[in-house]
């Protein structure tokens, strides 16, 4: 039997299976990018938090690209009562547009992660490079990396001792690892005000620390403070969806890639039907 054939096949299979999406009863949203094709191409993925149902998938993550699931949602869009995403503008400014009622909440995992790009390892590689006359001290330095991005409870004893041994010869790294972890504590505040406060105690001693890549990110960083607040009251992540972006990339490697966006969609929502309420 031909390709083609059996892929159409399977489709219809797919619409029987794949289940309606329960508009009215959406409140909770997550929303992630993922890699679709070679070349820096993505498609957006949107599920519902709380049953972890793929509720859509479309073509890019521009304002435009994410619109059609908005406009589906119609005037359901005011029962939602939030959002959890990266720090993608594009997805914060559409939520606004469509969900009145909608708190953003930013997720912790995607900014530690631009927090040790931006910050950590510029820092890193700054410190190693005013040791370029020491060549045994700047390499101990530029090692240090995995060591200085991972949390204290994941190293053991020797890497432990590594790291306390770099951070009490480098000023600098010094302070730039112990205000990465007090960034990490906004996310488990228990009230908004509380996220406040602690928002501008850490805002204050980065800008006194004199560290120019904390304080460029500090200052990056507020313009999204509404989505770090919020997770005080709802501490939801995107980490619902990385299972889901993990299960794609089984799909990719067992359909061998899909020419057939449509398809390919199909195939994420049916793995992903949602559990019960």
């Amino acid at each position: 039997m031909h390709w083609h054939t059996i892929k159409e096949i399977d489709k219809q299979r797919l619409k029987r299976v794949v289940p309606e999406v329960p508009w009215g009863r959406l409140r909770q949203l997550v929303m992630d990018e993922f890699a679709i094709f070679k070349g820096h191409r993505y498609a957006t993925v949107i599920a519902d938090a709380q049953t972890h149902q793929v509720l859509w998938i479309g073509l890019g993550r521009s304002r435009k690209d994410i619109r059609p699931f908005f406009e589906m949602l119609g005037e359901h869009a005011q029962n939602i009562e939030v959002v959890a995403m990266d720090m993608n503008t594009a997805f914060d400014l559409e939520v606004q547009a469509h969900c009145p009622n909608a708190r953003i909440v930013y997720d912790l995992f995607h900014v530690v992660a631009k927090f040790g790009r931006e910050v950590m390892d510029r820092v890193r590689v700054d410190q190693a490079n005013q040791l370029k006359d020491d060549k045994s001290a700047r390499r101990w330095v530029k090692r240090s990396r995995w060591v200085l991005l991972k949390n204290r409870e994941n190293l053991n004893t020797k890497q432990q001792s590594y790291l306390d041994e770099i951070l009490a010869v480098n000023r600098d790294l010094m302070v730039t690892h112990l205000l990465g972890a007090q960034l990490k504590e906004l996310w488990y505040c228990e009230s908004e005000k509380q996220a406040q406060d602690l928002w501008e105690i850490w805002w204050q001693q980065v800008h006194e620390s004199g560290v120019k890549p904390l304080i460029n990110f500090a200052r990056k960083l507020k313009p999204y403070l509404h989505g770090i607040v919020s997770s005080a009251l709802y501490h939801l992540n995107t980490c619902t969806l990385e299972g889901v972006n993990n299960k794609i990339k089984l799909i990719k490697r067992m359909g061998y890639g899909y020419r057939d966006t449509d398809y390919f969609f199909m195939k994420i929502k049916a793995a992903f039907p949602g559990k019960p309420r």
